[in-house]
């Protein structure tokens, strides 16, 4: 069997659609017209990539995808967002809170399924160091999706953890802004380079003492020595 796909979407059609597509690519899949079959089937088995309309008749996506992201058991699942919505500040929200792509209706269900499959090599490429050392002072965990420094625990965001990562994966090399916004969003380009800058900001204040190992590398991006 496939890895498993689970897509909520309150239109019979584009249930259906979604999920033609991903079974001939291989996928299995689970699919649910409302948020609430969807959370309970969570108690069963957690797919390994959730597709999930931001309007349903029970629940607001974005308040699923926070839900998600916010329970250790579930934040490593990566989330596509397929909606109507279009807007950037929709974008922008959706991103923000952990979701890992943005596709706009209408789609292309070919094109949906290779960013599924896009989504899911970016998350094995992580997964494939998953306990991260800097020093003695910084360890990052992806499989408990845990930062610790001096062996304190730090709260980050899902987007703060995933730069931290890329970059202590990356130790020495620099990485450019727009490869930063590859490593988090793929082909979404809703979000302005400057994002990156506040997100480094806020993501230094968080781990205090290790700041110092996170570099600026003036007019080209971010490094970890």
């Amino acid at each position: 069997m496939g890895r498993l796909v689970a897509v909520v979407d309150d239109e019979p059609d584009i249930l259906e659609l979604v999920s033609i597509h991903l079974e001939r690519a291989s996928f299995e899949v689970k699919a649910f017209p409302d948020a609430s079959g969807f959370l309970r089937s969570l108690r069963k088995r957690t797919p390994d990539l959730l597709v999930l309309d931001l309007m349903l008749p029970d629940m607001d996506g974005l308040e699923i995808c926070k839900q998600l992201k916010g329970d250790d058991r579930y934040r490593a699942v990566p989330i596509i967002m397929l909606t109507a919505k279009g807007g950037e500040a929709d974008k922008v929200l959706g991103l923000e809170l952990g979701a890992d792509d943005y596709v706009t209706k209408p789609f292309s269900p070919r094109e949906l399924v290779a960013r599924v499959r896009a989504v899911l090599r970016r998350k094995a490429a992580r997964e494939d160091t998953t306990r991260i050392t800097v020093g003695d002072t910084l360890v990052i965990d992806s499989d408990k999706y845990e930062v610790r420094v001096k062996g304190r625990k730090v709260d980050l965001t899902p987007t703060e953890f995933k730069i931290l990562a890329l970059l202590a994966s990356s130790r020495g090399r620099v990485q450019t802004r727009e490869q930063i916004l590859d490593h988090l969003w793929g082909h979404e380009k809703a979000v302005i380079d400057r994002t990156v800058d506040v997100h480094i900001r806020n993501l230094r204040e968080k781990i205090g003492r290790a700041a110092k190992l996170v570099k600026n590398v003036r007019g080209v991006g971010y490094k970890i020595e």
